[in-house]
């Protein structure tokens, strides 16, 4: 068995969503942006197989380990895990970035007929994972989605209190796990997160998907970032380009956004009719994975803390397991309609609630919703206090360090 690092953190949110599915013949797959912490995620996953069974064969592919290069296609895939196999013990068998294995899903396909083989898979593309997975193994495999820290993680990785500088640290620089190894400053941070993006637009969109105008995609990633948390459609960007002379189809930017959002760069929030329960064509919003990411990326000013302020909220949400739309009310906006297990929750994100106008309007909007389901409206205020008329109201701080 490989050397598994020593002191991992624990993200034991994940493990115990995991754990109900070890030995069992479901495929376990752990998708999510790259560096968010996937790799780590399996080696303790290792840990708690082997402090369970003694006996265990661990069979672990790094496929970003030049030891695994001779590991290209399917057949040799299949053909490692084959010759390492134990006849005596159960094995467990370990693959992390598969999808840089060509027809990776013939290979599990046919080490899932095993019944001595439990398996666990991780990759950085949601289109091609599910795509392929979906159309091979139907009903043979669950997925996890992987994010970035959540904010009381933060705080754990970091040994932080759960303070307002906290918050502003992880406001700024985001969640991936391995900031924690470096200064919380902002020149070799920022340095850090823009060679991490380098990375992702590169390998996991540039070249996977052969894109000659990558200079094109880094405007549009920077177009997104300063407009975070806006109602966009590829026309109306299409329309602005033009604007400054950049000429490029709304086909052509519809399907960029549809790469970054499958290099979990940006999350779409599609926008949701609360009365008709449908989703409408046109008009997602898009969030970053990443919050640091985004601010690496055009740079942290205090004037987008509102922007800011909702993308957290936003991943926030994901991170607690909700499905989350922008919700449509007649003429109003609903920032979030969340949904999770028959469950549902309405929530609006303010930066200030210092004018009446502006108390009215947020709550307002969620008054009208004639349903009894949860809703809050999340801000910077530190006085949260007791709500309006029935919608809570929650300090930011406080709703980040609630897992609802």
């Amino acid at each position: 068995m490989m050397n598994i690092p020593k002191n991992i953190i624990s993200r034991d949110s994940y493990i115990s969503k995991i754990e109900p599915f070890i030995n069992t013949s479901l495929i376990k797959v752990l998708t999510g942006q790259r560096r968010v912490g996937k790799s780590y995620l399996l080696f303790q996953l290792m840990n708690l197989i082997s402090e369970k069974e003694n006996n265990a064969n661990i069979i672990y592919i790094n496929l970003e380990d030049l030891t695994f290069d001779h590991i290209k296609t399917a057949k040799d895939l299949n053909e490692y895990v084959i010759k390492n196999l134990s006849s005596t013990h159960p094995n467990y068998v370990f693959v992390d970035e598969i999808q840089d294995v060509d027809d990776f899903e013939k290979a599990l396909r046919s080490l899932a007929l095993n019944d001595n083989i439990d398996i666990y898979i991780t990759g950085s593309n949601a289109k091609m994972l599910s795509g392929e997975l979906a159309t091979t193994l139907s009903g043979r495999y669950i997925e996890f989605t992987v994010y970035s820290l959540s904010y009381l993680e933060f705080l754990k990785f970091h040994t932080l209190d759960n303070s307002d500088d906290s918050l502003a640290l992880f406001m700024k620089y985001g969640g991936l796990p391995y900031i924690t190894n470096l200064p919380l400053n902002d020149d070799v941070i920022f340095e850090y997160l823009k060679n991490i993006y380098s990375t992702i637009i590169y390998r996991d969109v540039v070249s996977r998907y052969n894109l000659r105008n990558s200079q094109f995609l880094e405007r549009l990633v920077i177009f997104l970032a300063d407009n975070v948390g806006s109602l966009f459609s590829a026309k109306k960007i299409s329309d602005f380009l033009k604007s400054q002379k950049v000429s490029i189809s709304s086909q052509q930017i519809q399907n960029y956004i549809k790469y970054l959002s499958s290099a979990f760069i940006i999350l779409p929030a599609r926008r949701y009719d609360i009365v008709g329960k449908r989703i409408f064509e046109i008009g997602d919003k898009y969030f970053f994975e990443n919050i640091g990411i985004r601010n690496a990326i055009v740079g942290y000013k205090t004037n987008d803390i509102a922007k800011i302020l909702e993308n957290v909220v936003y991943n926030h949400l994901l991170f607690c397991g909700y499905t989350v739309k922008v919700g449509v009310l007649n003429t109003q906006e609903i920032d979030f309609v969340c949904e999770r297990n028959n469950e549902k929750k309405y929530v609006q994100v303010s930066y200030l609630l210092e004018k009446e106008e502006t108390i009215k309007r947020e709550f307002g909007n969620l008054l009208k919703i004639d349903d009894n389901h949860s809703k809050v409206v999340v801000s910077m205020d530190k006085l949260a206090g007791d709500g309006y008329d029935g919608v809570d109201h929650s300090y930011i701080r406080d709703f980040l360090s609630t897992i609802y």
